[in-house]
Parts: C-alpha cells; structure tokens; sequence
C-alpha cells in the first residue's frame, strides 16, 4: 500500500497559530464605527471657543441657545465679538431638555472667567430667566422667533422678569443678536479703555451710514 504523507506537527501547530492571528486581525480591523459608543448628550452639549479666544486669553462672554436651528441668528452675536476683539465661547444647552447641564454652566461661569452671559431663546424662552436665577454675573437675554407668534412670546417671557432676577433683554432677531454683543462688551470696556475706543470706533463708523 501506498504510505500517505503526514505534517510535521511542528508544522501544524504553526498553522493553527497563523490562522488564529489573522482571524483576530479580522475582527479588530472590522469592527464598525457604529459599534462604539454613542455620543452622549453632555458631548452633543460641549463647549465651543470661538477664534477670538486666542487672541485675547480666555473667553470673557458666553453665548448660549437651545438649538441648533438658533445658530444662523446667535451667529451674528459671536461674529460681532471676534470683529471687536473680545474671546467668548458657546454652548448649545436647553432648559427644558437639559437642566442639570445648563445649571451647571450658570454655576461655574463666574469661576472660569467669565464677566457676562448671553442667552438666545425662543417661544418660552425660559432659558436667559433660569441662567440669571443661578448666577450674579449679567445676563442678556435674546428673543427668537420660534412659533406663530414671531417671537413676541419670547420677547414677553424675558422682558416680563420678576424683581432681583433681572434679564437685559434685546430686539427680537438678528439686530437683537448684534445688540447684545455690543451691550456685553459696553459692559466689559467700563475696566477696559481698549475696547472702549473700539466701541468709539464703533460708533464713528455708525455716524457715517456703515451697518454693523
């Protein structure tokens, strides 16, 4: 009869701990991205510092809004605040759908550097009221337009604050949104005569028809 020829079983086990490893590389280089953690909401509410923070150390305003629907608005707020030289930071939080997260801001701003607040809500706009319950520093409240109401609504809610939790509350919009960078940094330039030459800059440039 005719001898079969038989592996070494060197050569065997040698085999088997080839195949082993490539099946191991296998399943580490394909595993989905969609296997790994889902992004919590404390990450979806994570605070961004605009450019501005570079040039002049921390952030000295921050800028919060419900949605991300608000940006095309509170947009304006921060982009006026880079152009006059002043580092703020934003962050999408919601009173309603996140209360913990927003009172924890409110409570902490004071303590990393922060000197105003500003807050963009729509419809029960109730967001500017809770922040300004929760911290001294001044709080400047933006009404959006957020329902059939065309942010009137919101306009009432902040502007209709009870006595010793006071909200400056802006135009309804995009002008509000500009006015309440400039009321913050008004605010800021009373220990700070670099920005107020800014804001008198400002102004000249107003007097002679320019649009902010």
């Amino acid at each position: 009869m005719a001898r079969t020829a038989s592996r070494p079983a060197g050569t065997k086990a040698g085999a088997r701990k080839k195949t082993a490893k490539k099946s191991g590389q296998k399943a580490a280089s394909g595993s989905s991205p969609r296997s790994g953690p889902r992004p919590t909401r404390a990450a979806a509410a994570r605070t961004t510092a605009t450019r501005g923070a570079g040039k002049r150390g921390r952030p000295q305003v921050g800028i919060l809004y419900a949605s991300t629907s608000d940006e095309p608005v509170m947009k304006e707020c921060w982009g006026l605040l880079e152009r006059l030289g002043v580092p703020c930071e934003r962050k999408l939080v919601s009173a309603h759908r996140m209360p913990e997260t927003t009172a924890a801001y409110a409570r902490g701003a004071r303590k990393r550097g922060l000197r105003v607040l500003i807050c963009g809500a729509g419809m029960a706009a109730h967001l500017p009221g809770v922040v300004a319950s929760l911290t001294t520093l001044p709080v400047i409240g933006v009404p959006l337009c957020g329902s059939a109401m065309e942010g009137q609504d919101a306009l009432l809610s902040m502007v209709q604050m009870p006595a010793g939790v006071p909200v400056a509350t802006v135009a309804v919009g995009k002008a509000g949104a500009k006015n309440a960078a400039i009321l913050a940094v008004q605010m800021l330039a009373l220990g700070d005569p670099a920005l107020t030459r800014k804001l008198d800059e400002l102004k000249r440039r107003l007097e002679s028809g320019e649009k902010v």
